[in-house]
């Protein structure tokens, strides 16, 4: 069931990261034809401001994408040295510190963007609409939490069943295992 419910939040998150993705290149092309039409005498009004607004998509939609793939910033000197239950143990109760502090997050990331909903907050210059990027905020946390709930899951079995398979939690991998990875992808 974890496995199932694991692989439903990556088709989520691999979307996110896609949409993601496309954002960044889309806001790349305008920003370069921004340039030329500035140059050329013919700047885009609100053209900032829009793109001000869109770093919400990239800066957050792709948070839950890096968790799965442990790709944030980890203390792999001190937990890549742990071995068996200790590691999980100590696995479980930072993640678990994580999901609180982004739980704390999603809740105040909220009241703001639906107080900015409520007041009508707008850009300066050309009174585009906050709210949408803002009410991203906690939708990539919440989809985040859903990550890391289903992390603390993972290392949960893993505590009880030291010598099963870990489903749904990163696994660190030394710098062999890494480079012969990445050999494989450069052969096929």
């Amino acid at each position: 069931m974890l496995s199932t419910i694991n692989n439903k939040l990556s088709k989520i998150e691999d979307f996110l990261i896609l949409f993601s993705g496309i954002s960044i290149f889309i806001v790349m092309i305008l920003t370069s034809f921004q340039i030329i039409s500035r140059v050329l005498g013919y700047p885009w009004p609100g053209y900032l401001e829009l793109s001000e607004l869109s770093i919400s998509i990239f800066a957050f939609l792709g948070v839950a994408y890096a968790q799965r793939m442990d790709s944030h910033i980890r203390m792999e000197l001190i937990v890549g040295n742990l071995k068996g239950r200790i590691k999980w143990i100590v696995e479980f109760f930072s993640t678990l510190i994580g999901l609180l502090i982004i739980l704390i997050l999603i809740k105040y990331s909220f009241l703001f963007a639906l107080d900015a909903y409520q007041i009508g907050d707008t850009t300066y210059d050309y009174l585009y609409p906050t709210w949408p990027a803002k009410a991203l905020v906690p939708i990539a946390f919440s989809i985040w939490a859903a990550r890391l709930f289903i992390e603390l899951l993972g290392y949960l079995r893993m505590i009880i069943n030291i010598d099963a398979d870990p489903i749904a939690i990163p696994v660190m991998k030394s710098a062999e295992e890494l480079a012969n990875e990445e050999i494989k992808v450069i052969r096929d």
